[in-house]
């Protein structure tokens, strides 16, 4: 498991007045048919924080896979992109130590006080990074949020590890700086 997600579950009880366990029991009663709806509930109704809400949410789903799961089940038959995936993490991850890395189903969320950066095998050959970067123009390469919609702002496509160039280094900085 992803250390700063087990520091985030570890930290759940002091944070958000319950563990894990309690959260799920919760959730389970009131059965969300969607994300959103979970994610609110926490937030409106007992004060939790999006991330911590977001994360209680991903984990309470009822067929108990784990982050590491939802992972390997993006990658598989995408070999070739999880090399991308790791240099993008291993690049994020010293930005600060207020980061939650939050993998969902198909995507991975990157969250400081709110999502910066969403991380998605979009097909064998290609991921898509959306970036949350509000009154940023668009370029060639920084283009809009496509099939992210309002969940970002812009997406960058990776075919290579070397496309985690410097200059996509900066807008993920810049993403992570406008989100505190």
């Amino acid at each position: 498991m992803d250390k700063a997600l087990q520091t985030m579950i570890n930290n759940m009880p002091e944070k958000t007045g319950k563990s894990l366990d309690e959260w799920k029991s919760i959730l389970k009663i009131k059965a969300f048919t969607k994300h959103s709806e979970g994610v609110n509930f926490l937030k409106k109704e007992h004060g939790v924080t999006h991330g911590f809400a977001n994360t209680i949410v991903t984990l309470s789903k009822e067929n108990n896979e784990t982050p590491d799961d939802f992972i390997n089940n993006q990658y598989k038959g995408k070999d070739i992109l999880f090399p991308i995936y790791e240099k993008l993490l291993s690049v994020i991850k010293p930005f600060g130590n207020d980061i939650t890395i939050t993998p969902k189903k198909t995507s991975v969320s990157v969250i400081r006080k709110r999502q910066f950066v969403l991380i998605k095998p979009a097909t064998k050959s290609r991921i898509d990074l959306g970036l949350k970067l509000k009154d940023v123009p668009t370029t060639d390469r920084l283009g809009n949020s496509g099939p992210f919609g309002t969940m970002c702002t812009h997406r960058v496509q990776l075919t290579s590890e070397t496309d985690v160039d410097q200059e996509l280094i900066n807008w993920m900085k810049l993403a992570y700086d406008k989100a505190e």
